[in-house]
Order: structure tokens, then C-alpha cells, then sequence
């Protein structure tokens, strides 16, 4: 319910901005040519180890999971904390076609028959045997050059692969929008790609905590490799440029960074 109130009080607007800056980079490209950028759900379910997350893997892997394909969400990252605060901690990552899918989605879960019978265990906890500590939910709207989510393939897509999310927060909200245009026609994006940093996701921060900010995930095929990325990004020339370009100077006042291993059921 604390999620639900959370969603109903805070989506309004956000529902008209992510939709409103999707309208606005479909007309910047021609019909057909590029995908309307998605709206991104991330939501952070706090757990206990031992009984309580494990608890919580077969409710997401046999009911959740299944139920977000059904409602047309796909794929679903799901991920734990393998370093940074508040482990455990799972990660789900939701690709909205559009901010509307987000409102509606709790009430398609309870319209879905198939899900509740799975889920009905969880659904049926008293409240002093929560399904989960408590979860937060954040909202980024993808933006036009990564209309959407990524999945990794390849090297990045082995057993050992690490995940890396990024949060980069601004004292304001013109400096925000500096370094997200710093990421897309400064290069930055581009560059990452070229070097190993290999984006999930990138997005505008629409909901949560600490805005204004910019949220990514990049993914490595193992810890070694992401050591080499990160080096060979720092020491380019290219970004040196934009780093010491004026106009991108005082873009980021802080950045919050977890490592997460995905989960057996991540789609991602």
C-alpha cells in the first residue's frame, strides 16, 4: 500500500513530463527511424538475509516476473547489491512503453488471475511478516539516443558479468541538463561504447530522491574488465576534451555507484 500511495501522490506530473519529452524526441527524428524513448521503473526492495530474501527471489522468480512479461513488460532486470549501501537489496528494472503504463500496472497485476494464485502466499503475509523490508520506487525517462533498455550479449552476457548503476545528482537543474547534453551530443555515451563501458540504461531522473540527477547502468564482462574500461574511459583524450570543456564545468555535484550481480531470474 506505502508503494501504491507513493505512485498515485507523485506520477501525475511525471506522467505528462516522460511523455512530453518522448513526444518531443519522436518529432525530432523521422517516423520510423528511431523508438519512442521508454519510461524506466526501478524500484529497490529492502530485504533481510536468510528466510525473508529468500522468500522474496521465489515470489519475484514464480509470480512477479512472469506477471511484468504478461502486462507487455520486457526485459526485467533483476539484481542484488554485490557492493555499495543497504545489501541485501534487490534491484528491478521495469521498461515502461509510456509514464500511463505505470499508473495502471498495480491494477492489471490484480486483474491477472494467473499472478495472484502465484503469488498468493506473499499476497497473504500478516503485517508483521512483511514480503520485504520496504521498496522505493524512482522513474527516468530514457532519453534519444538510448531509447530503451540494453541487453548485454556477448562477453557481457556471461556468468560472471558485473553491473555498475550510476546516479549522477546537479545543484541545479540547468547543470543537469548540461551534463545529460554533455552524455548525448557532447560524446559522452558514444564513448563510452567505444571503450568498453557498455550502457543498460540511461535516463532522466523524473522521480526520487535527490533531483535533480541522471541515473545509468553500464555492464562489464567481469570485475577485471570493468577495471580496464573505467582506465582506458579516464585516460582518453576525447574525454579529457570534455571534462575540461567550460561549458560542462560544475555539471555533477555528487555520485552514488552499486555494484549488482544479477539474479537467476534477470532478464538482463
Amino acid at each position: 500500500m506505502e508503494r501504491r500511495a507513493f505512485l498515485a501522490a507523485t506520477t501525475a506530473a511525471a506522467v505528462t513530463s516522460a511523455d512530453a519529452l518522448a513526444g518531443a524526441a519522436g518529432a525530432a527524428t523521422e517516423p520510423g527511424t528511431a523508438a519512442r524513448p521508454q519510461v524506466l521503473e526501478l524500484r529497490r526492495y529492502r530485504l533481510r538475509s536468510g528466510a525473508l530474501a529468500a522468500r522474496f527471489a521465489a515470489y519475484a522468480k514464480d509470480a512477479l516476473v512472469p506477471a511484468l512479461g504478461r502486462a507487455g513488460l520486457a526485459p526485467i532486470g533483476a539484481w542484488n547489491v554485490a557492493m555499495g549501501p543497504d545489501s541485501p537489496t534487490v534491484h528491478l528494472l521495469l521498461p515502461h512503453p509510456d509514464a500511463g503504463s505505470v499508473v495502471t500496472l498495480d491494477a492489471r497485476l490484480e486483474g491477472d488471475a494467473e499472478y495472484r494464485k502465484a503469488a498468493a502466499s506473499s499476497l497473504a503475509l500478516p503485517p508483521a511478516d512483511p514480503p520485504f523490508l520496504s521498496c522505493d520506487s524512482s522513474l527516468h525517462a530514457a532519453v534519444a539516443t538510448m531509447p530503451g533498455v540494453e541487453k548485454p550479449s556477448g562477453p557481457t552476457a556471461g556468468k560472471d558479468r558485473v553491473f555498475e548503476l550510476r546516479t549522477y545528482r546537479s545543484a541545479t537543474e540547468a547543470a543537469s541538463r548540461r551534463k545529460i547534453e554533455m552524455f548525448e551530443a557532447g560524446g559522452e555515451l558514444a564513448l563510452f561504447r567505444r571503450v568498453g563501458l557498455n550502457t543498460v540504461f540511461f535516463g532522466r531522473d523524473l522521480v526520487g530522491g535527490g533531483l535533480p540527477s541522471l541515473t545509468y547502468m553500464v555492464v562489464f564482462a567481469d570485475a577485471v574488465a570493468r577495471e580496464k574500461a573505467w582506465a582506458a574511459f579516464r585516460d582518453h583524450p576525447e574525454w579529457v576534451k570534455m571534462r575540461d570543456d567550460p561549458r560542462y564545468a560544475d555539471t555533477v555535484s555528487n555520485i552514488d555507484s552499486s555494484l549488482l550481480r544479477p539474479m537467476d531470474y534477470s532478464q538482463i
